[in-house]
């Protein structure tokens, strides 16, 4: 019987050539999931976004035009205006409507670091971004956990269905003889065909649910077809580290720039800078006053700026970015202890199925040696074939309990990876 459960198992796990471990449909379905083109958006969002920040040490270039009419404007005293015009000068003074047309050049020097910072942050700013992204594509995991091994445990089920047909076949067989020979009746005969047919019919339905369960871990992992293998019993894990920690030490690193920033924002930044225009009035106001004429000014000079309103409001910034560190800390702590609780029901879980398998391989041998002193009774008349059906079920009803125990631990090993941030790459 268990030579006939292992060969009917490896035909109906083993239908396509080739089988896919657990690890290898995670790692399919990780590649076949479409949030996986993110990681490539958000690197070229980062290169971008500092490229974009580099350009600040180039120098700052504005053109400008403008025209304007004012109310009043600078001019001669009417005594000194009145000299002049004795002395034959004729002093127009400045014209109210003015024009200019002109260009701003600025190279920052030193800028306390502000652009180093904003480079540290946008960089951190993806990092936080992948890792969010880890944490997502990780939960995926468990989603293939649970379709593989529910694969896994219809694929057992179909197996040992196969071999009790078998086994009832087998049993029609000899009571259609003993029925010819008058030592059986009909209604037994009748009885073991009718049991066949209903495993039959529910061999017909587990085949339906494979094939949809398998369509679906196949369209989750991108393949055209899929078929499961029972993994190798693993009695130690190796360590990992869950996305979810990776993360929350990413953004530590965000606020550890922000205050970088901070910090840039209290220092003073030095420039040097040009000027120049064409237009009317220029930097010559008595040449302007005396002929409206345009004319080409400019300067050159270096210009200090320091922001002293940061001061304001660095003490309260600081100590928000200290508040989201102090709270990120409490985020690990609490999930570091929900996972070490859910390790430990894991654990017990698996100690637990260790224990029923045991008894499994008991039970199995016991109902094994009472189907068989059915049918032997069976054979001499001592008990009817109901008994020798309630035994058949029985015995059947204990090795799918035995493969549904493992499968059950295997999963509870593969969710404890998962718990323990091991990805099997």
């Amino acid at each position: 019987m268990k030579k006939t459960a292992i060969l009917s198992l490896s035909l109906a796990v083993c239908l396509p050539l080739f089988s896919q471990t657990i690890d290898e449909c995670q790692r399919a379905a990780e590649q076949n999931y479409p949030l996986i083109r993110q990681y490539d958006l958000i690197g070229k969002t980062a290169d971008v976004s500092v490229e974009n920040l580099q350009k600040g040490w180039l120098p700052q270039i504005t053109a400008s035009a403008q025209a304007t009419y004012q109310s009043d404007v600078a001019s001669w005293p009417d005594e000194m205006a009145g000299m002049l015009s004795q002395m034959g000068l004729d002093m127009k003074g400045l014209r109210r409507d003015q024009y200019r047309v002109g260009i701003d050049i600025a190279q920052t020097v030193y800028d306390g670091g502000a652009i180093r910072s904003q480079k540290e942050i946008a960089r951190q700013q993806a990092a936080v971004s992948a890792a969010q992204n880890d944490v997502s594509l990780y939960t995926l995991r468990k989603r293939v956990n649970e379709m593989y091994f529910s694969l896994l445990l219809i694929d057992n089920r179909i197996a040992l269905s196969r071999d009790m047909q078998a086994l009832l076949l087998t049993n029609e067989k000899k009571l259609a003889s003993m029925y010819k020979r008058g030592t059986a009746s009909e209604s037994d005969y009748n009885t073991v065909r009718a049991e066949r047919i209903s495993t039959s019919q529910r061999l017909t339905d587990l085949t339906a649910q494979r094939s949809t369960l398998a369509r679906l871990l196949a369209a989750f992992c991108g393949m055209d077809s899929v078929s499961v293998t029972m993994p190798a019993d693993e009695t130690t894990l190796q360590s990992g580290t869950r996305p979810e920690l990776r993360l929350i030490d990413e953004r530590i690193r965000l606020t550890e720039a922000r205050q970088h920033m901070l910090s840039s924002q209290l220092m003073p930044r030095l420039s040097v800078f040009a000027s120049g225009f064409y237009g009317y009035p220029g930097y010559n106001m008595f040449e302007d006053m005396m002929s409206h004429r345009w004319s080409l000014n400019g300067m050159v000079g270096v210009r200090m700026t320091w922001n002293i309103g940061a001061l304001y409001t660095h003490k309260g910034d600081k100590a928000r970015l200290s508040i989201e560190r102090d709270a990120l800390d409490v985020e690990r702590s609490t999930f570091l202890f929900n996972n070490r609780l859910e390790r430990l029901q894991q654990q017990d879980n698996i100690s637990r199925y260790d224990t029923l398998l045991a008894d499994d391989e008991e039970i199995i041998s016991l109902r094994e040696k009472v189907r068989k002193a059915a049918e032997s009774k069976l054979a001499h008349g001592i008990i009817d074939v109901g008994d020798l059906v309630r035994e058949i079920n029985n015995e059947n009803a204990a090795r799918m309990q035995l493969m549904a125990h493992k499968i059950e631990k295997m999963k509870q090993v593969y969710d404890m990876k998962i718990t323990d941030g091991v990805t099997g790459r």
